[in-house]
């Protein structure tokens, strides 16, 4: 396997420097940027595979820099700041954020993490075959195309999933009709393992949903299954 390519985007340059030793003794390669100009040139030039990204940064802060990175990359994202709010957090991950830490962080926490995106991210090839070699899955007028990633509404217009809304809804399509238990789906998405308050699995399903909302007449795809998760509940074509 390919040596993972980090980048952190961090204007403070003490945090940025601990956070560059802390993955180099990891075995990893390490890009450094202080904002978004920086961020998008690294990216157009490297191969990157995780992007570790505070939030309060100089010009365009971590959320807007977020939304452009899920427009134009196809990268694990991480958000590392001392912005601790639940509001924050529910938003960066609405925004298609794969974690969110808080400062000051735990080091081993840290490195855990991001190699459990890391290993999700970069096992994209063998997506196919975890989806038994199927191309793509078609539902109630909508399909999810595997191979690039994207949903295609029934008026044809395509959304590009960011990868935990990929991956959540690719192993509904995989197991239709059966319950999926948040620790399931956050393990499915993430590799993270389910602690208690973690609301990553619930943001995620509403994103999926206001896709399918916007379309009039398509039936529920996703049920809540209250005290145990969720279920999908579309039609697959054969």
């Amino acid at each position: 396997m390919q040596t993972p390519n980090i980048l952190i985007v961090e204007d403070e340059q003490v945090t940025r420097s601990t956070l560059k030793s802390i993955f180099e003794a990891e075995g990893y390669s390490v890009f450094e940027a202080t904002d978004g100009d920086s961020m998008h040139q690294v990216i157009s030039e490297n191969s990157v595979n995780l992007v570790i990204m505070d939030i309060n940064l100089p010009g365009k802060n971590g959320l807007l820099l977020a939304r452009e990175l899920r427009e134009q990359a196809n990268v694990a994202l991480m958000f590392l700041t001392g912005r601790d709010n639940e509001v924050d957090k529910i938003l960066g991950l609405e925004i298609g954020a794969d974690d969110y830490i808080t400062k000051p962080f735990n080091p081993r926490e840290l490195t855990i993490r991001a190699r459990n995106l890391l290993s999700r991210s970069m096992s994209v090839s063998k997506e196919g075959e975890e989806s038994k070699n199927v191309e793509k899955y078609t539902f109630n007028g909508w399909v999810l195309d595997i191979n690039s990633r994207s949903l295609v509404n029934p008026n044809n217009e395509s959304y590009k999933l960011p990868r935990s809304e990929f991956r959540a809804l690719l192993h509904f399509c995989e197991h239709p009709g059966k319950i999926q238990t948040r620790a399931e789906l956050l393990k499915k998405m993430t590799g993270r393992e389910l602690k208690p308050h973690d609301r990553t699995v619930d943001v995620t399903i509403r994103r999926i949903r206001k896709h399918f909302e916007s379309v009039a007449g398509t039936p529920e795809i996703i049920a809540t299954i209250h005290g145990e998760g969720y279920r999908f509940c579309g039609d697959l074509d054969a």
